[in-house]
């Protein structure tokens, strides 16, 4: 057999064609035991999810997938909570709480009801600018309703009377039903009206002496208006100081006395067009007419 035959044949024993070499033992088979048989855990820590249907898997579930519900679980399924008795009684409150409270802000917005009516009544409908709900827990805007109830024709004979108050004879302010008559169809009613318009007025007119003094200024206007304020706030605080001590019953209210002390703003406007138009000594004497005036009406 020759070498190149030898490397051909691979590792196996060359063949013998003349029967010469004695054939080899042939080699033992090892026998692989059989597995045993394995025991079942009796506790196994987890269950096998490799295939479906073994080692407690449930079909059809992914992972984080909700678990199925036994119709013997004690808890009932999610969705049986809005069937409950109970939450259909706290739905059938809630609506009744949102019910109750619909109707409050609808009274309130409505604003009936309480002195506002009465004012209404007696002065007109209400104007969009005063109707405000939130301002009459702060402010009786129903009664400064009745301060407003002007007219054209009311504002010319208020005028004349602060101006020319000796000739007038009847000053009592005529009721209707225990409440006082409308200023609009009472002249000796008092408003709030004309004391806005003449403390307005005044701080103009103010301005306008002092621009013809070269003496304007623009914090001038300011400081008129502050002034003149608390000079106002002072002086109904004093009145109100002394009827306290006097310990006088009347029907005057604080409003009341705030529309009396705003009606000097007429004559001191008047004084100062005076002023302007005939000097010094025109100022002074229809200053003092002015004053004289206002200090009758105030006692009358």
């Amino acid at each position: 057999v020759s070498a190149a035959g030898r490397g051909a044949a691979g590792p196996g024993p060359a063949p013998d064609p003349l029967g010469l070499t004695p054939p080899l033992p042939a080699a033992p088979k090892r026998r692989v035991p059989a597995a045993a048989p394995r025991m079942a855990d009796p506790h196994p820590l987890f269950d096998d999810t490799s295939a479906a249907g073994g080692g407690g898997a449930h079909p059809g579930r992914g992972y984080g997938a909700p678990p199925p519900v036994s119709s013997s679980s004690p808890y009932p399924p999610p969705g049986s909570f809005l069937d409950d008795p109970v939450s259909s009684l706290a739905v059938a409150y809630g609506s009744s709480l949102a019910s109750q409270g619909r109707d409050i802000v609808d009274r309130n917005v409505s604003g009936t009801g309480g002195w506002g009516g009465a004012a209404w009544a007696v002065t007109g409908p209400p104007h969009s600018f005063l109707n405000v709900p939130q301002l009459d827990r702060f402010i009786p805007v129903g009664r400064l309703k009745y301060y407003f109830a002007v007219d054209t024709v009311y504002v010319g004979r208020k005028l004349g009377l602060l101006i020319f108050p000796f000739m007038h004879q009847d000053w009592q302010v005529r009721y209707q039903q225990d409440a006082p008559v409308a200023p609009r169809f009472d002249v000796n009613a008092p408003d709030l009206y004309i004391p806005v318009m003449a403390f307005i007025t005044y701080i103009l007119v103010a301005g306008l002496a002092l621009g013809t003094q070269n003496r304007f200024s623009p914090d001038s206007l300011g400081l008129q208006a502050s002034s003149a304020l608390a000079w106002l706030i002072v002086e109904v605080l004093a009145v109100l100081f002394s009827l306290y001590l006097v310990t006088v019953n009347t029907d005057l209210t604080t409003i009341d006395l705030l529309a009396f002390a705003g009606y000097k703003y007429v004559g001191m406007i008047i004084g100062l067009i005076s002023g302007l138009l005939f000097g010094r000594t025109g100022y002074y004497v229809v200053l003092s007419w002015c004053c004289l005036s206002i200090f009758v009406f105030m006692v009358k």
